[in-house]
């Protein structure tokens, strides 16, 4: 059997979230039946970097495989582009160690959210960005930000729903871009919890129409309560944008 590594993008907006569900299209079991037939009717499961919910896209989501099929790793990405449907790509195929795992030898990811600050929405942007038209304080957000970067208990920062123990996380990195009309917010840290980073986003958004100051942050952290943190901003705004892996 050889493992293979795939790094894919997808478009979210026709997805109920990247992990298989009963009844739902996901990403996962678009790949897993396109590797159906390839393999001929054998179920070949497919093993994810994380999962993503319902909408949230990703530009180099990472998954593995293995196969028994003998087949060059650049005919693997022509006969998975030929079978997808066109909102995944497969982006990069290389052959791998069984060792490699997609999942447990993550060491940094990178996420990217971003906010439209227009005044009217754009229709041709809605799916992939959180209109959010009112006046924000950028410098403040960003002082908010210093707050997070380190290694913290994100207990504050995460679904109510999130079913780890330890909510213990290491953020490395937090930006927060101007790009024309756009902010984009970019989260490197050595993993994150359920709605972690929409989260973030939704509270670091508060500080900047000043219904939170950005010091709140530090006594945010240390309540440990979800109740404290802003809204969770809306998955459509949200990319996985890069997994990093040990060499």
């Amino acid at each position: 059997m050889k493992r293979l590594k795939c790094t894919i993008a997808y478009d979210g907006s026709g997805f109920s979230g990247y992990q298989v569900q009963p009844q739902k299209r996901t990403v996962q079991g678009e790949i897993e039946a396109s590797l159906n037939k390839i393999h001929k009717g054998r179920h070949i499961p497919v093993v994810g970097s994380g999962r993503t919910d319902a909408t949230v896209h990703a530009e180099g989501q990472v998954i593995h495989f293995d196969t028994p099929l003998d087949i060059p790793c650049e005919n693997w990405q022509k006969a998975l582009r030929a079978l997808l449907p066109t909102d995944i790509v497969v982006k990069k195929v290389e052959e791998v160690s069984n060792e490699f795992h997609a999942r447990f030898n993550v060491i940094k990811k990178e996420y990217r959210y971003r906010v439209l600050r227009t005044e009217l929405q754009d229709v041709f942007r809605r799916s992939y960005t959180y209109h959010y038209p009112s006046p924000l304080n950028i410098d403040d957000m960003r002082e908010a930000a210093e707050y997070i970067v380190g290694t913290h208990d994100f207990t504050s920062f995460c679904s109510a729903k999130t079913s780890v123990d330890d909510k213990t996380r290491t953020i490395s990195e937090i930006e927060i871009l101007e790009d024309n009309d756009e902010l984009v917010f970019r989260f490197v840290g050595n993993g994150f919890l359920y709605n972690m980073v929409r989260i973030l986003v939704g509270t670091l958004l508060e500080v900047g129409i000043h219904k939170k100051k950005s010091e709140e942050i530090k006594s945010i952290l240390e309540a440990k309560n979800r109740d404290m943190a802003g809204k969770t901003a809306p998955g459509h705004g949200l990319f996985l944008w890069k997994v990093t892996y040990d060499n």
